[in-house]
């Protein structure tokens, strides 16, 4: 893809946490950020950075290994995964990450994780034809990106940056239900007060939800591209691939991802913002 094509660096799936307990899995994100440090040092002019793992079943240790990747390796953000063990990522334990992530000012990467055991249906004991994953990931990145929103995240940490994979999951499709939809909150459910929630979010929660940022990953989706540019705007959106997991190894959703956004009708500025300015600006590289 020549010279001036780069990557941030990042650690596929699964998450740390599923490969063993607390120990295991700080020893497990120290050596990924230490050797993803290193292929940053030994390549600077194809990896300009890297996306620091955490071990999100370690408590204390996770905003620990977070400090050390970013002050001491350099990490440019950290990626956490959508549920930790099926804990949401509002758990009072993990709340520290995002105060941290605030304070350094850097992105957090939001990945789904659901495998088979989750089951399509309530009678049946695994999900099948990988339903689990096609459908099953943009609904964890959506049920994520809600929990975030509705339980105050954004409304403690204003500044908090986060980058949803895969555009956002299912939010920019479901706009209408998510806009006027939620702004009726409470209005289908008569066990529990909902409408205290919209009172203490003081803003409409699509708006919220715009706060967000969202990737290209969308498997060479046109469509799903376009829409998710209209929901969160070309500031919020970030050029990603899902290279290698592709047919093809690695390049197929890399060319097709660059051929699309090179044919959309967007303004020359806005295409840099979402294939380079955008991350210099959130991960503070050195624009080059």
């Amino acid at each position: 893809f020549g010279p001036d094509y780069r990557q941030i660096l990042s650690l596929a799936s699964p998450p740390l946490e599923v490969l063993g307990g607390p120990e295991v899995s700080t020893q497990l994100a120290q050596a990924a950020n230490d050797g993803m440090a290193e292929l940053v040092q030994r390549h600077p002019d194809r990896f300009p950075g890297f996306v620091a793992s955490l071990p999100m079943n370690a408590s204390e240790g996770i905003v620990t290994e977070a400090h050390r990747a970013i002050n001491d390796l350099g990490a440019c953000g950290v990626q956490v995964f959508t549920n930790v063990n099926g804990q949401p990522l509002t758990a009072p334990e993990f709340r520290p990450l995002f105060g941290a992530m605030a304070e350094h000012d850097l992105p957090i990467w939001v990945h789904p994780a659901r495998g088979a055991s989750f089951t399509d249906y309530l009678t049946e004991t695994s999900s099948k034809y990988e339903i689990w994953w096609t459908f099953g990931w943009p609904y964890e990145t959506s049920a994520a990106m809600a929990r975030i929103v509705f339980e105050g995240l954004l409304n403690d940490y204003p500044s908090l940056k986060i980058i949803t994979h895969h555009m956002g999951g299912m939010v920019p499709y479901f706009e209408g239900r998510v806009g006027p939809g939620w702004d009726q909150l409470g209005s289908r459910t008569s066990d529990e007060n909902l409408g205290a929630v919209l009172e203490r979010l003081k803003t409409r929660p699509i708006d919220l939800f715009r706060m967000f940022y969202a990737d290209t990953a969308v498997f060479g989706s046109r469509a799903a591209t376009i829409c998710g540019i209209s929901f969160f705007g070309a500031d919020h959106v970030v050029f990603a691939s899902d290279s290698p997991f592709d047919p093809e190894k690695g390049p197929m959703y890399i060319r097709e991802t660059i051929k699309i956004i090179d044919e959309l009708e967007l303004s020359e500025t806005d295409r840099d913002k979402i294939y380079r300015a955008n991350a210099v600006r959130l991960l503070k590289l050195k624009d080059r």
